[in-house]
This record gives structure tokens, sequence and C-alpha cells, in this order.
């Protein structure tokens, strides 16, 4: 049961270590900054839950289950609005970001929207 465990364990902590390397890459690959965002998002939400997944089943105690759950959810709560902010901060600096998005505050040069 211990060597099933372990595999698990394993496996658990691989799958994260690929989730985070690839939200890595697309980070450093992708040049629109909505794409770095969303492939950061994606990575650190499947990287975080296989991680802890896997200490979780490493550890084998219930105490450090709980806690490592309370971080999993606090994790899971600011880490949507850490990427909004981010997002909204990209939308009201970038002026090129008319041809993605139709925003109010900007105008053609003509006057019309």
């Amino acid at each position: 049961m211990a060597w099933f465990r372990f595999a698990l364990t394993a496996f658990f902590l691989a799958l994260s270590v690929f989730s985070f390397a690839t939200a890595v890459f697309g980070v450093s690959q992708f040049r629109f900054v909505m794409n770095r965002v969303h492939a950061a998002g994606i990575g650190d939400t499947l990287g975080l839950g296989a991680v802890v997944l896997g200490v979780m089943l490493g550890s084998g105690e219930a105490a450090v289950a709980a806690k490592l759950l309370l971080v999993v959810a606090f994790m899971w709560c600011t880490s949507p609005v850490t990427t909004h902010f981010i997002g909204q901060i990209e939308y009201h600096m970038n002026r090129s970001l008319s041809k993605y998005v139709k925003r109010e505050d900007l105008h053609e040069p003509d006057g019309t929207l």
C-alpha cells in the first residue's frame, strides 16, 4: 500500500511540475498580455491543486491535509482577483488594445467609435 501511495504522490507532483512548466512557457511565448494572464492562471490552478494533492497523499495525516485545503481555498480565492486586476490594468493602460476590444473611451481619428 505504501508503494501505491508513493506512486500517486509522485504522479501528482510530476503533473504539477508539468503544469507549472507549461504555464511558464505560455507566459514567455504569448505576445498578447491577456493570453499570458490566462496561461498563468490555468497553470497556477492546476499546478497548485496537483502539488497539494500530492503532498496530502504523501503525508497521510488529516491535520496536514486540512491545513493544505485551507491554503488551496485561500489561493483559489485570491488568484482570480489578482488576474482580474492585471487584466483591468492592461485594459485601461494599453491604447493599442482597440484592435482586440471595443472600448468606449477610445475614439477613431475621425471622431467615431
